[in-house]
C-alpha cells in the first residue's frame, strides 16, 4: 500500500512540478505515473552504477557531481517516454532538485503516516 501511495504522490509531484516550471512539461497523469515509474527505476538500477564509475568526479566536487547525475537521469527518462518533456540540462537539474525536495517530503509524511 506505502508502495502504491508513494508511486502516485512523486506523480502527483511531477504535475505540480510542470506547473511550477515552465521547463518541464507532462501531459496527462499517466505519463506522469510512467514518468515517476522509470525515474524511480532509473534511480534504483542505474543510479548506484553511475555513482560508483564517477566516485572520483564526485569526491573532487566535494559531491555536487551528484546532482548532475540525478539531473541526467531526469533528462534521460524525459527522452525515454511520450507525454514528459524537459527542454534542457539546466531544466533537468531545476527539475531534479525541486523533485527530490518533493520526494523528501512525500516520504517522510508517508513514513509519519504507515508507522503509526
Amino acid at each position: 500500500m506505502k508502495l502504491i501511495a508513494t508511486w502516485l504522490l512523486h506523480a502527483t509531484a511531477l504535475l505540480a512540478l510542470a506547473h511550477l516550471f515552465k521547463g518541464i512539461e507532462v501531459s496527462s497523469f499517466g505519463s506522469a505515473l510512467m514518468a515517476a515509474l522509470v525515474i524511480g527505476l532509473f534511480n534504483l538500477v542505474v543510479r548506484p552504477i553511475l555513482v560508483v564509475m564517477t566516485l572520483p568526479v564526485t569526491l573532487f566536487s566535494l559531491g555536487l557531481f551528484l546532482f548532475v547525475i540525478n539531473a541526467l537521469l531526469f533528462w534521460w527518462a524525459a527522452n525515454l517516454l511520450d507525454g514528459f518533456y524537459v527542454s534542457d540540462f539546466t531544466a533537468a537539474l531545476i527539475g531534479s532538485l525541486v523533485y527530490s525536495a518533493f520526494g523528501v517530503v512525500i516520504d517522510s509524511a508517508l513514513e509519519r503516516l504507515f508507522s503509526s
